[in-house]
This record gives structure tokens, C-alpha cells and sequence, in this order.
């Protein structure tokens, strides 16, 4: 049976990586394997691969056969493509030369688009980031605000309560003085009361 290119569990429960390991197709999932080439943790954005190139192209010359998982890998870290273009230079389809000019072509585009997704990735973030913080500043300001009226509210509450504490006692000097002032009789009338008085004696 041919050996496998394939993944071996780690890590713990629901959060876990994997090694990819050349196994014997008849072992188990996580038992037994022949070499161990590369790691695997797709916790990561994007998702973090190690991986022993050469030895991968190498197993894969020699038939190992990668699982559906194992393929993407090998294909987004170009080592399908590599051993495609040597197969074609055994076939003589092209030079070695032109081989590796086409790998190297081919590289270059695939590091500038995991570079460009990073940036995107980061871009967001801060993008988020900022939101957030423009979001909790508004709410800190509309909570000072609160907090302000508050404040005026209850200075204007105790300012009121001070005059009508000061307005009690003023009224109480002031309402002695007509009373005083009821209880003389005016000269005027006084005289004109005699009069009447007298007038009906006379007649008498």
C-alpha cells in the first residue's frame, strides 16, 4: 500500500492543529506515521502552515498520495505546481531553467496576495478598532452631558431653596410696620369726630 501525506490531530477540544506526517494508509488517524513534514493550525487568520518543502516534493515523486486537506495545503504552498513542472521537465516539455523561472513567477504572485490579505485583515481591525472607540467616546460624552444637567438641576433646586429660606424672614419686619401704623389715628380725623360730638350737644 502507498504511503499517505496526511494530517495527525492535536491541541485541545475545540481548539486544535495538526502535523502533517507521511503515514502508512492503513494506520490510524493519530497513530504511527513515517516522517512528520509540517504543521498546520487553522486557528490563525489566515491559517498558519509549516512545511518542509523539499521533503514534501520528494514524498510526492515517490507516489505518496496527500489527502483532500493535505492537497490544499500542498497546493497553496506550491509544491503541487513544483512537482507538475518537473514532471515536465522529465517529459521534456521545457528546461529546468524555465522550470524554476515559472516557479518563481508563480511564487512571487502568491506572496503578494497572502501579503495584500494580511493588509486587508489589519486594515479591518483598525478600521474596527476605531469604530469602537469612536462609539465609547460619544457615549462618554452624552453620559458628561447627563451628568452636567444633573449637576445644574440641582444647583438651581438648592439656589431656590436658599431664596425661599431668605424670603421667609423678610416678610416678617415688614408686616409690623402698617400694622403700627393702622392703630394711630390721623389727626384730621380725629377732629372731625369732636365736631360731630359737640354739634348735638349744642342743639340741645
Amino acid at each position: 500500500m502507498p504511503a499517505k501525506i496526511r494530517l495527525t490531530r492535536h491541541g485541545r477540544k475545540k481548539k486544535p492543529f495538526y502535523h502533517i506526517v507521511i503515514a502508512d494508509s492503513r494506520a490510524p488517524r493519530d497513530g504511527k506515521f513515517i516522517e512528520r513534514i509540517g504543521i498546520y493550525n487553522p486557528n490563525t487568520n489566515p491559517a498558519t502552515i509549516e512545511l518542509n518543502f523539499d521533503s514534501a516534493l520528494d514524498w510526492l515523486q515517490k507516489g505518496a498520495q496527500p489527502t483532500d486537506t493535505c492537497r490544499a495545503i500542498l497546493s497553496y504552498k506550491g509544491v503541487l505546481y513544483k512537482n507538475h513542472l518537473l514532471n515536465g521537465v522529465k517529459k521534456g516539455a521545457f528546461s529546468e531553467d524555465e522550470a524554476e523561472k515559472r516557479f518563481q513567477t508563480w511564487l512571487t504572485a502568491k506572496e503578494q496576495k497572502i501579503q495584500a490579505k494580511r493588509d486587508s485583515l489589519s486594515n479591518a481591525a483598525r478600521e474596527a478598532a476605531k469604530e469602537k472607540f469612536e462609539a465609547e467616546t460619544k457615549v462618554n460624552e452624552a453620559r458628561a452631558e447627563e451628568i452636567a444637567k444633573r449637576q445644574s438641576k440641582l444647583a438651581e433646586e438648592l439656589a431656590a431653596s436658599e431664596a425661599k429660606a431668605k424670603g421667609e424672614t423678610v416678610p416678617e419686619e415688614t408686616v409690623e410696620q402698617p400694622v403700627a401704623e393702622e392703630q394711630a389715628p390721623a389727626p384730621e380725623e380725629t377732629s372731625e369726630k369732636e365736631e360731630k360730638t359737640e354739634t348735638p350737644a349744642e342743639e340741645k
